[in-house]
């Protein structure tokens, strides 16, 4: 019986290839790929114009790959910025021999593959969820290639603390029973957690779903597993970047509240923009709208940085 979700990876494909990106698999060391969709090699070679349209980088969260987390937004910012969307490891085809399970370690990799084969300098980098995550740890660790951050339903780190309170909030006993499930009704109270609106699907789909995107279990939960650090070793980082926080109003996982601490915590640096009648999908449950927060932020950024 064919896979749906499968099924629709070559129409997704498709779109990207329209849009002007072709897939790129770069070795970063031995056993270490990661799998980009990039613009296509011929673009890129013209450093003085990649240069001057800009760079966007979307990092996808835990429960998808790049180019089902950002296909609504690739559209609408390829005809101005150079586009780049990886897989982090253990997602897509992207894998490492690597024991390093580390947001670190997916930052420090994503940023020596844009700074070498694909011949980035300064970038925004635009992360959700667990790429939110790898994001804020680029920005800390490659400032020079990051020039600034958008964070959609994230937190700087996964401490102790926050572990603990958001699965006692969510019924959950741990990260792994909500983020990796291993069958429809998990996959359908993740899908409920992380949509405003109910999401309806035949049984098939979820299926079809966790047989597509929820490969490398061990993999991930080894990440999930590494995600989590001590309250005591948490800091906030001094980040010379302007970020931007683009959250859905009604996120259930990482709340309005927590957006608010931490832009309270990362101070003039960063704005908060909610966007109503939107959960932690707000990229896929209100794109148009999101969409037009991330290019307004984005012309001010891109401006910014060419005046420097």
């Amino acid at each position: 019986m064919v896979n749906l979700v499968a099924a629709q990876k070559p129409l997704l494909h498709g779109l990207m290839k329209m849009a002007g990106l072709r897939p790129q698999s770069v070795e970063i060391e031995p056993g270490t790929v990661m799998n980009f969709w990039a613009p296509s090699p011929s673009k890129r070679n013209k450093n003085k114009e990649v240069e001057k349209k800009g760079a966007v980088v979307l990092i996808h969260g835990f429960a998808a790959d790049g180019i089902v987390t950002w296909q609504f937004q690739v559209g609408a910012l390829t005809s101005k910025y150079n586009v780049y969307i990886p897989d982090l490891f253990f997602f897509g085809e992207s894998t490492t021999s690597s024991t390093d399970r580390s947001p670190a370690f997916q930052a420090h990799c994503l940023a020596k593959a844009l700074q070498g084969e694909l011949g980035v300098h300064s970038c925004t980098v635009v992360g959700f969820s667990y790429g939110g995550m790898v994001a804020f740890k680029m920005a800390q660790l490659h400032p020079s290639l990051v020039s600034s951050l958008v964070i959609s339903g994230s937190i700087l780190a996964m401490t102790d603390s926050i572990s603990q309170t958001t699965l006692q909030r969510l019924g959950f006993s741990s990260s792994s029973d909500l983020l990796l499930p291993s069958d429809v009704k998990g996959l359908k109270a993740l899908f409920s957690l992380a949509a405003y609106k109910k999401i309806w699907m035949p049984n098939r789909l979820y299926r079809d779903y966790l047989q597509v995107m929820f490969t490398n279990r061990k993999e991930r939960g080894e990440l999930l597993d590494g995600l989590v650090i001590s309250n005591k070793d948490a800091t906030i980082p001094n980040f010379s970047q302007t970020i931007l926080l683009l959250w859905g109003e009604n996120d259930q996982i990482f709340n309005i509240e927590l957006a608010k601490n931490m832009k309270e915590q990362l101070g003039d640096q960063a704005t908060l923009q909610s966007i109503k009648k939107a959960g932690h999908l707000v990229h896929l449950e209100r794109p148009c709208v999101y969409n037009k927060y991330l290019k307004e932020f984005l012309a001010l950024s891109v401006q910014a940085n060419r005046a420097k």
